[in-house]
């Protein structure tokens, strides 16, 4: 299945990877690493993640702070954000009607 991004989220995974790359040299690629591993984990069982909104599913990003919300689509998943877990979910639940 494909996966494919909403423009607000590769906005959010790339304002992310900038900041996580001026903290320490690497902990980009890291991030970029772990977010990886968290789409494969979505596209291999994108059910097994629970509804958190509606249709959005949640997907946790190991060793950091982060969510991929997504939503199952007849052929592919479609990434609504890449949530930094301090942000006011309210800010997400506004992007879907």
């Amino acid at each position: 299945m494909q996966i494919r991004f909403l423009p607000e989220a590769n906005a959010e995974l790339a304002e992310a990877r900038v900041w996580y790359g001026l903290q320490r040299e690497g902990l980009d690629v890291a991030l970029m690493q772990r977010v990886d591993e968290t789409l494969s984990r979505v596209t291999d069982n994108p059910n097994a993640f629970p509804i958190t909104y509606r249709r959005l599913r949640r997907a946790i990003v190991k060793q950091f702070p982060f969510a991929v919300f997504f939503e199952v689509a007849t052929d592919e998943i479609v990434v609504f954000a890449v949530f930094h877990s301090r942000r006011n979910p309210k800010q997400l639940t506004s992007r879907r009607s």
